[in-house]
């Protein structure tokens, strides 16, 4: 296995390590470097493995992007895309939903599309979840083409 970082070989403590906390093989100097992001934004495991899995199809993203108000979990900002892993969505209440809601308004006011993606379909069905994410960076490319 190698890092998905800087594709540097993993022994087997770095890999086991990785895969234990965050369930993505890193080596330690990337690890280290992952730890306190996702400490400071209590970031969902979920979004560390599609962050990676997007990397991976060559999507080119930013991990807890702050976008002026609020740290975003996954950012594509040449379609001006957010990414929000919901992992307490069965916790919803009314309150935290109108939030969202009126998150993904200012969000869309500034031009930018919120998705809401519950974290058991990233863990399910990860290499199904970077497929939609493309087709709809599509979609977006192609509207931000016709706006042009």
């Amino acid at each position: 296995m190698i890092c998905l970082e800087c594709k540097k070989e993993l022994d087997y403590i770095d890999l086991k390590n990785a895969m234990d906390s965050v369930g993505v093989e890193l080596c330690a100097k990337h690890y280290e470097r992952i730890e306190p992001l996702i400490e400071k934004h209590d970031t969902p495991l979920e979004a560390i493995q599609l962050y990676y899995a997007l990397k991976e199809a060559g999507v080119k993203s930013m991990l807890e992007w702050w976008d002026g108000k609020k740290s975003i979990d996954i950012a594509i900002p040449r379609v001006k895309l957010n990414i929000e892993i919901d992992s307490k969505y069965d916790e919803l209440t009314e309150h935290e939903a109108i939030n969202n809601l009126e998150e993904a308004m200012h969000s869309f006011q500034n031009g930018f599309t919120t998705i809401r993606i519950p974290h058991i379909v990233v863990r399910y069905y990860l290499n199904e979840t970077v497929n939609n994410i493309i087709g709809i960076m599509d979609g977006l490319k192609a509207n931000i083409k016709m706006i042009n």
